[in-house]
């Protein structure tokens, strides 16, 4: 047996053959990974939001149910009410409450709210229409 030593630039040359090949390789697992997790960046951002979107439904038919139970049990409770009575009361009580948050908490110098009779009236009604349309809105989907 007689062992064969190529000259070293051949050596040299299958060298950099052998390691750009690798090199090649080594690209195509790399761009593989970057979309394996871009993919699942993208996959967990939408269920991030999913999640983000149940939760705000849970919320808003939590706060619609706790409405509801409220002005069942005042107008049961104080005779001679309607639930729309109720209902204006707290819309008003809200209203306040809201007014007074913004005065509290914000941090802008001016906020300009419509205020008057008429404008606490017009945003109970908005607000009970909304109320009204998501209640109809989930009796359809039922």
């Amino acid at each position: 047996m007689v062992d064969i030593i190529p000259d070293p630039a051949v050596r040299t040359a299958m060298n950099e053959i052998n390691a750009a090949q690798r090199l090649q390789l080594a690209s195509v697992y790399k761009g593989e990974a970057e979309k394996v997790l871009q993919v699942k960046r993208a996959e967990a951002e939408a269920e991030s939001k999913y999640l983000g979107g149940v939760g705000v439904a849970r919320q808003r038919q939590a706060i619609t149910d706790g409405l509801r139970e409220n002005i069942l049990d005042f107008s049961h409770k104080v005779e001679g009410t309607s639930a729309k009575e109720v209902m204006d009361l707290i819309m008003i009580t809200q209203y306040f409450d809201t007014i007074k948050d913004l005065g509290n908490s914000s941090k802008n110098t001016t906020v300009f709210i419509p205020h008057g009779p008429g404008h606490v009236r017009d945003i109970g009604e908005q607000i009970r229409n909304g109320l009204m349309e998501a209640s109809t809105a989930q009796i359809n989907v039922e």
